[in-house]
This record gives structure tokens, C-alpha cells and sequence, in this order.
């Protein structure tokens, strides 16, 4: 399964890198060489001699090695790989590579690396939970990081809930979709972001509070399944994933263009949150206070891109809509799913009390032919990865 393939294995300073030694022994079984690199908080928990010889290769753990600093090692280790795993990925590994720190032979290595980077958290459930770690793992799949894990279970610590390292198995099929392409190899996903801006003056415009947050981390989860993706966005305070071909917008009808643009595509996802309205005559100058009183706006509907594109010549196999609503969320967005032709809307509840809109979590209903789904709340980057998860499942005729 992994004939060839080079991994460097940089093992992290948790009880769970015991798991480390079951899971290069399978590596190698699968066909793998690895190269183990281990932390000084690492070797707390596994030693340097067990890890080597189970990896057959000798071990990394100094940047300043001099035999192999006159060549430039950390350079040559961290592009000789065909894949950078980081297993167990700490509260403090997530950090140094979230921030950009180099300071010991591990996060130098993540740095210089131009190879793929996957990451196994674990730790406390409290860590994994806290803001912090939270916009850590936003930063890192945004930043093209692929992430297994974490479970949830009974902890060393003695808490339960998530923060368990992925188990060994698990992270080596992980690493087989990554070297394979992932599930969506081969697949083209549009997903639109962000509000849209309507103009009414040079200086004033229409729009929404949309981050952009939700679709970015789509987007980020849709690329890191392999798939190929057209980003269209508009002016979201969220900066795009890289990995992806965005497309900038700025209004609902240049939204429709660039989407139109974007087709075939496998599937379409509508994340953006889009005007329904725009000026119908926009001033080419700002418009001043004067005597004559308020001025007089007319409005026009801006285009239904996610009605258009439903019932589209170039139709993609998979539609999904999004619905924000403030009342009867399952109502409406039911309503909605139908009177679009789509096949899903995810749904969700932005009154100003949840915090939703514009914030880093999300609590949405899966809208589908068969019924609602309630989904628990959850960081935006998760609510994106099982969303995306789905998709791969539904395009791919696999199940969950």
C-alpha cells in the first residue's frame, strides 16, 4: 500500500507516543520507510533506542547536529519525504506550527518542509477544547494541513471526551488517502464564500456580516480529501486556503459569473452568503446630505445562483445550499431545499444570541430528501470536515 513511500515521523511530547511504536511497526508493514525524528519531551515517554530500532533507521533529534548541519540536514529530512506525519501533534506542537516558530529540530522541519503535512492531535480534553488550540487547527487546515483525529474516550488524565490520539490504524489510512490522493481525487467542488457587496456609491454598499469562515474551512476540507476546487468569495474577512483556485468577487451578479465560469463540477456548494438586493441605480458619485431630504434607494432582486444553478444545463451530480435563519430554521430551510431544486441545505441558526454569524462555531441541520439532520455544535473546521466527509461518501457512492 505504501511501496516506497518515505515518511518522517516526528513524534511529539505525549503519553500517547507509545502509540508511535505500533504505528511504524505497521508502516513498515505496509511498505514504508520511515524516518523518525523524536522531541526532547518525546523521549519522556518512548526511548530513542526503541524507536530507532523498530524504525530501522537511525534517529533525528538535534537541530544543531554538526555531521549533518554542515550539509544542511533539517533542509535535506524535511524534503527527502514523501509525507510529514506528526503523531501524537501536541497542544505546543499545533502552536509553534500554527505561529511559525523553529526553534528546536521538529518545528525547523515543518517549516522548511514543501512536502504535505499531516497531524495526529492529542491531549487533554480541556487543551483540545480551548480557543486557542481551536484557532491553531482554523490556522493549520487552512494553511493545507491534514489532520486525523482526535477521539473520544477515556484519557490518561482521567477525563473523558475528545483529545485521544487517532489509533495507529487509523492514522495509517490517513496516510494512505494522503499519498493516494484522498477519496476526492480527481473530483472538482465549487464552493462559494463570503458576503457580497452591492454598491449604492462609490463609498457606501449593501452586504451582511458573513466571515467568510464557514466556506474557507470547506474549502480547506474539500481540498484535503483531494479533490480540485474552484473558490469563489467575496470580500470575507477570512483569508482564502491555499491549495485552492480562488476567484474574488465583489457582487451577487459577478457571484453568478464566475460560478457559471467554474462549471462542470462534480459538486457545488453555496456557503456564500449572497444579497438578496442590490441598487437599482447606483450613484457614480458619493451622495451628499442636502436640503432636498433623505434620498430615495430603488431595489432590484439580485440572481438566484443557487435556484440557477440546480436546474443548470452543466448541472453538478451534488448541490448544497446554506440557509441562515433567525426563526422556524427547519421550516424555512426545508422550503427552501424545495423551492431551489437543490439537494441539500445546511441550516443554521444566526439570531445575534448564538454568536454564529461571524463567530469560529456553528450548530447546523443537514437539510436532505430523507429528513433533518441535527448536527452538535462545533468549530466551524469541524462542522466543515464532516460536511465534507459527507460529500466524498455521497459522490463516491461509499457510506459513513
Amino acid at each position: 500500500m505504501l511501496d516506497e513511500k518515505r515518511i518522517l515521523l516526528i513524534i511529539g511530547g505525549g503519553i500517547a507516543a507509545y502509540k508511535t511504536l505500533e504505528l511504524i511497526r505497521l508502516l513498515r508493514g505496509a511498505g514504508a520507510e520511515v524516518v523518525p525524528v523524536l522531541t526532547r519531551a518525546g523521549a519522556q515517554f518512548v526511548t530513542p533506542l526503541s524507536v530507532a530500532a523498530l524504525a530501522g533507521h537511525p534517529l533525528h533529534q538535534d537541530l544543531f547536529d554538526l555531521t549533518t548541519e554542515a550539509e544542511m540536514g533539517h533542509i535535506e529530512l524535511s524534503r527527502a519525504a514523501d509525507l510529514v506525519v506528526v503523531a501524537p501533534c501536541t497542544a505546543d506542537l499545533m502552536a509553534k506550527m500554527a505561529g511559525g516558530h523553529a526553534d528546536d529540530l521538529a518545528s525547523t522541519l515543518l517549516m522548511a518542509t514543501d512536502k504535505r503535512v499531516l497531524i495526529a492531535p492529542a491531549m487533554n480534553v480541556r487543551m483540545w477544547e480551548h480557543p486557542a488550540t481551536q484557532r491553531n487547527l482554523a490556522q493549520l487546515r487552512t494553511d493545507g494541513v491534514l489532520v486525523t483525529g482526535p477521539a473520544h474516550g477515556d484519557m490518561a488524565c482521567g477525563e473523558h471526551g475528545p483529545g485521544r490520539m487517532a489509533e495507529p490504524g487509523a492514522i495509517v489510512a490517513a496516510i494512505g488517502a494522503a499519498l493516494g490522493g484522498g477519496p476526492l481525487a480527481g473530483r472538482h467542488v465549487l464552493v462559494t464564500s463570503g458576503p457580497t457587496h452591492e454598491p449604492i456609491d462609490p463609498v457606501r454598499y449593501i452586504a451582511n456580516r458573513s466571515s467568510g469562515a464557514q466556506g474557507t474551512a470547506l474549502a480547506a476540507a474539500l481540498r484535503d480529501l483531494g479533490a480540485r476546487v474552484s473558490f469563489v468569495t467575496g470580500p470575507a474577512s477570512v483569508p482564502p486556503p491555499q491549495g485552492v483556485t480562488v476567484v474574488r468577487i465583489e457582487t451577487a451578479r459577478q457571484m453568478l459569473e464566475a460560478v457559471e465560469a467554474a462549471l462542470p463540477a462534480d459538486a457545488a456548494v453555496f456557503a456564500a452568503a449572497v444579497a438578496d438586493w442590490r441598487v437599482t441605480h447606483e450613484a457614480t458619485q458619493k451622495m451628499k446630505k442636502g436640503a432636498a431630504g433623505l434620498p430615495v434607494l430603488e431595489f432590484a432582486e439580485n440572481p438566484d445562483i443557487l435556484a440557477t444553478v440546480s436546474r443548470h444545463a452543466q448541472r453538478p451530480a451534488l448541490v448544497v445550499g446554506f440557509a441562515a435563519e433567525t426563526e422556524n430554521v427547519i421550516a424555512h430551510a426545508t422550503a427552501k431545499r424545495a423551492r431551489k431544486g437543490c439537494d441539500w441545505i445546511v441550516a443554521n441558526d444566526v439570531s445575534p444570541a448564538t454568536g454564529i454569524m461571524g463567530g469560529a462555531e456553528n450548530a447546523v441541520h443537514l437539510i436532505t430528501a430523507e429528513g433533518a439532520e441535527d448536527w452538535p455544535r462545533l468549530p466551524k473546521p469541524q462542522v466543515a470536515a464532516r460536511l465534507a466527509a459527507r460529500i466524498a461518501a455521497h459522490l463516491t457512492g461509499h457510506t459513513e
